[in-house]
This record gives structure tokens, sequence and C-alpha cells, in this order.
């Protein structure tokens, strides 16, 4: 699956959603994880008071399942939660090498159910194993 982070270094989760320098995706499995791609905002941050400095973010991280963030709004938080994107808060920076570690040894293991319901939205076509019965019954 595919996880964001908001980062002004592209080494923490440091930033503010709304201005965050760059978002960089990495892909995380149990096997391992991979650099994806980084994206980097520059110019309009400044303005403040242009709600939509968040759609070319938004758009970034549409195919992820979860955002990291130092911070976020809480109509930014809004519209990545529409995105069925989970986001969650780091209370201080912390290198996204660690989180993406973290992540990996969660994935081997059993992961909490928002996790699941974040892998679910990222395969598309995974089922949970409670939700197998129910999909036969119905022909």
């Amino acid at each position: 699956m595919k996880i964001a982070f908001a980062t002004q270094d592209k080494v923490h989760v440091d930033a503010h959603f709304g201005w965050a320098k760059a978002i960089v995706v990495y892909e995380v499995t149990p096997e391992g994880h991979r650099f994806v791609e980084s994206f980097d905002f520059g110019g309009k941050l400044e303005e403040d008071g242009d709600e939509d400095k968040l759609a070319p973010k938004l758009d970034a991280i549409r195919d992820c399942a979860i955002l990291y963030v130092a911070a976020i709004g809480g109509s930014g938080a809004a519209r990545v939660v529409a995105l069925k994107i989970h986001p969650i808060k780091v209370p201080q920076p912390e290198p996204i090498a660690e989180i993406l570690d973290k992540l990996q040894d969660v994935l081997k293991g059993t992961p909490p159910p928002w996790l699941r319901k974040a892998l679910a939205k990222d395969s598309g076509r995974a089922f949970d194993f409670e939700d197998e019965e129910e999909a036969h019954s119905h022909g």
C-alpha cells in the first residue's frame, strides 16, 4: 500500500499538511518498502487564505492509504478522509524511515482494524476474512 508523508526535508515527517514543501510517497509491503515519488510544492505556500492550496496535495496523495503529518487543519483532514485516506499526526518530527519500518512490522503481524481498512482500499479486490461468508450468501 502507498503511504504519504508531509515533509520539509524529505527525511522527517515535520510539516503541516497545508504548508508542506514536499509530499513523499512510499510503497510498503510486509517484505519491505520502496520510494515511489516526491511531489514538491513551491511558490504559493505563503498565500494564506488560499484554501485550495490543498488541491494539488490531495491530488498527490489520492491513491495513498495513509498520510503522516505533523499537523493538519480540520477542513484538510476532512478532505483527506473523504478520499478514504487515514491521516496520522506525529507529535514530534519523526524519521520517515522509522515509520516505514514500523509499518512493515505491523503488516507482517495482525494490522489493527483501521489499517486493515486502509489495506482493503489499497488492493480493491482484497477481502476481509470476516466478509467472506457474507459475499457468498448473496450469491
